[in-house]
């Protein structure tokens, strides 16, 4: 046995213990929300990119930062606005009078970690300039191929599309996101530390990191790893196929949202400590993964993202 994989399997225990570590920072950091948190790690470790929906104040920014800090990720913030250009986020080439060439200047989505603030206030051109990066994990720019650093992870925030002065996700823009979910109000404990004082987000700027960028890649190459039985594959299946043929969907979930959910529950399990993953794991990522991706009718058709695919749980029964 060679020393490299001799120390794979330790590595990946040193992560997995920092990830855990990482997760009890990040409660102490945002409070109430551990099973947001857990979706936001989740999804990191998914490969995705995660989509928060909510009113202003809740702590959608907060958590962006916190996820960050506590695990060791280059960060940049774009503010989305109706006057934002793609060359904004992705870079612009510069001609240089020197020698007559030109030469890339990296926008902001060259970092570890990108919050998109406010994504739906940009107008459709602009939000387009994240469809690239997020899905290839490069930016073409006159042509030419610029890779970006990895991980690479976004995290986007929107308004209620019925707020003044937002621009509607596409669904091609929606699909990019692994998973889309809402922070909520605070419950009554949780608010109260706010109340009193509880301002550890303060602190955000000298937090320490617990978990590091080649930590999370071993996590990210361990997830692949997680076994999946036939069972749950036939559970994943009967969830997707409700949605295929009820009649209370415009169209189903499609074989990448299917991906998706395989590589969701996949990491859920590692995050949890597992090995193989649990009819439990599917359906924690469940909603967050295909409610965004659902467009319902008849007696759904009002229906919340949240209320659509917790409809399809509460309407398949585990095999």
């Amino acid at each position: 046995m060679t020393d490299a994989v001799a120390l794979k399997p330790a590595l990946q225990a040193e992560a997995r213990d920092a990830l855990q570590r990482s997760v009890a920072t990040l409660n102490q950091i945002i409070l109430g929300k551990a099973d947001k948190i857990d979706l936001a790690l989740t999804c990191l470790l998914a490969g995705g990119h995660f989509l928060i929906e909510d009113v202003p104040g809740v702590g959608k920014t907060t958590l962006a930062r916190a996820l960050a800090a506590v695990l060791g990720l280059e960060f940049a913030r774009v503010q989305f606005t109706s006057d934002l250009l793609p060359a904004d986020v992705t870079g612009v080439s510069v001609y240089q009078q020197g020698d007559g060439s030109f030469r890339f200047h990296p926008g902001p989505v060259f970092t570890q970690m990108l919050l998109a603030d406010e994504i739906n206030r940009a107008t459709p051109k602009a939000q387009s300039a994240l469809l690239e990066a997020m899905q290839e994990r490069q930016v073409t720019v006159d042509g030419e191929a610029h890779r970006l650093p990895s991980p690479f992870f976004v995290v986007a925030t929107q308004n209620p599309v019925d707020q003044i002065g937002t621009f509607a996700l596409p669904e091609s823009q929606l699909d990019r996101f692994l998973m889309s979910t809402s922070l909520g109000y605070p419950d009554a404990e949780s608010e109260r530390q706010l109340l009193s004082g509880h301002r550890p987000a303060a602190t955000l700027d000298s937090q320490p990191a617990v978990l590091r960028p080649d930590a999370i890649r071993v996590l990210q190459d361990a997830v692949t790893r997680v076994k999946v039985a036939d069972a749950l594959l036939d559970y994943l299946q009967s969830l997707i196929d409700y949605t295929r043929n009820s009649n209370m969907f415009i169209t189903g979930l499609s074989p990448r949202a299917a991906i998706a959910l395989t590589n969701a529950a996949r990491a859920h399990a590692l995050l949890k400590g597992r090995d193989a993953v649990y009819p439990e794991d599917l359906q924690a990522v469940f909603v967050a993964v295909s409610g965004h991706r659902l467009q319902s009718t008849g007696a759904l058709e009002s229906a919340s993202a949240t209320d659509r695919a917790q409809h399809v749980l509460d309407s398949v029964a585990i095999p």
